[in-house]
């Protein structure tokens, strides 16, 4: 083995294109769930939406949003992350460096990253619990395949059982952090009367800041409701056992599995996720617990069937230019995150055109189209030109140096 003390990041040319392709969807999907909250629509009460003009449109698209979208694109994410670690470090070993301490800094960096996003961007970040995950990966390195999933699937099954107990017993396990943010409210002044159009009337970065400082809160809250770093751990080994197998990189010879895992989506995966929908459009009618089962039910193998459908249509029409214009957004995905999140508060906050709280879900999810095909044109303009994004770039430089 020839020692290489200078490690460096994958070159372009290593790159497995699906992997990418898979990576630019996702970000399509993260920000149509995404940017109804930048634009305030989501904190409106139902009286305000309901007057909206769009306001019947906009049903059948918070419906179809819940169905197709909800879930399904951070669950992408995290099995990305997975299938990215196996990587990293199999790319190490092979030129002979330790790849554990590359991976650690790597995720510290992102760690700060997603700090500042979370702080000072939007409250919605999921990059700091993707990188405090992360450091728990190089723990289960050594657990044979089997082991793999029998870990995942028992940390995709615990909300259930976490539910069910929170049910009966009448607890909510985030109330601290729910009075903890009631202390900042009452602080700034952030009322219910005022909280959905606070950023919209907000004259001043000061303002916007209280508001993420609160939300910071929210965050946590929803994470700890949500039981995400059981859901997230558990995709990341997932996506950790497709590395293992390299599935991603022989595509032809996994073609059967492929189509099973499609079928599955559309067959299982789709039809529990109709009634998932029906369940949170209906505000959880059977209980926590129950929209808990279906949730695990759905979301994950209908994201499943995503990722399958893809690489198959990706092995059909390799030859297609489409799949290097949905890679380049891929390629540098953390710059297109966070560019969404900036250009969230561009278009929708009192700090930039003010358009939050005023526009229907229709006229959002038609902005989103318009953003992703922008980012779609810049960064494979940019990929010209760089090798990576510029976040990418000071990420690279600061994990290799």
């Amino acid at each position: 083995m020839i020692l290489d003390n200078n490690p460096t990041p994958i070159k372009a040319s290593e790159r497995h294109i699906i992997l990418d392709a898979i990576r630019g969807f996702a970000l399509l999907g993260i920000c149509m769930a995404n940017l109804p909250e930048f634009a305030l629509y989501t904190f409106l009460d139902a009286d305000t939406v309901a007057l909206m003009p769009t306001a019947t449109c906009d049903n059948i698209v918070r419906f179809l949003l819940c169905i197709f979208i909800d879930g399904k694109f951070y669950t992408l994410f995290s099995l990305l992350f997975g299938i990215g670690f196996s990587i990293i470090i199999n790319n190490a070993i092979e030129k002979g460096n330790n790849g554990f301490a590359i991976f650690y800094r790597r995720m510290f960096v992102l760690l700060i990253i997603g700090f500042l996003h979370l702080m000072f961007i939007w409250s919605g970040d999921i990059l700091m619990l993707y990188a405090l995950l992360g450091m728990l990966l190089p723990f289960f390195r050594r657990i044979s395949d089997k082991g793999l999933l029998r870990f995942a699937i028992c940390l995709l099954i615990t909300p259930i059982a976490v539910d069910f107990l929170c049910e009966i017993n009448e607890i909510r396990l985030a109330q601290p952090f729910v009075d903890i943010q009631n202390q900042l409210c009452n602080r700034y002044g952030i009322t219910d009367d005022n909280f959905a159009y606070w950023l919209r009337d907000a004259q001043d970065y000061n303002a916007v800041f209280q508001f993420l400082i609160q939300g910071a809160i929210v965050r946590i809250q929803e994470f700890v409701d949500g039981n995400r770093y059981f859901k997230v751990l558990g995709l990341f080994l997932i996506g950790l056992y497709i590395g293992r197998k390299r599935i991603y990189a022989n595509l032809s010879e996994n073609k059967n599995l492929l189509k099973k895992i499609f079928k599955s989506g559309f067959f299982v995966g789709l039809p529990l996720s109709i009634f998932y929908a029906w369940s949170a459009y209906n505000h959880q009618p059977f209980g926590l617990t129950i929209h808990s089962t279906l949730y695990c039910s759905s979301v994950y193998i209908l994201s499943f069937g995503y990722a399958a459908g893809l690489s198959l249509l990706y092995l059909k029409f390799k030859n297609l230019s489409f799949w290097q214009f949905l890679a380049a957004p891929g390629r540098m995905a953390l710059s297109n995150y966070i560019g969404q999140s900036v250009i969230g508060m561009f278009l929708f906050y009192g700090i930039g055109m003010s358009f939050g709280t005023t526009l229907g879900l229709v006229y959002i999810e038609l902005i989103v189209l318009c953003i992703f095909i922008c980012q779609m044109a810049f960064s494979h303009f940019w990929l010209k030109h760089f090798r990576f994004g510029f976040l990418e770039w000071i990420w690279r430089i600061l994990t290799y140096g």
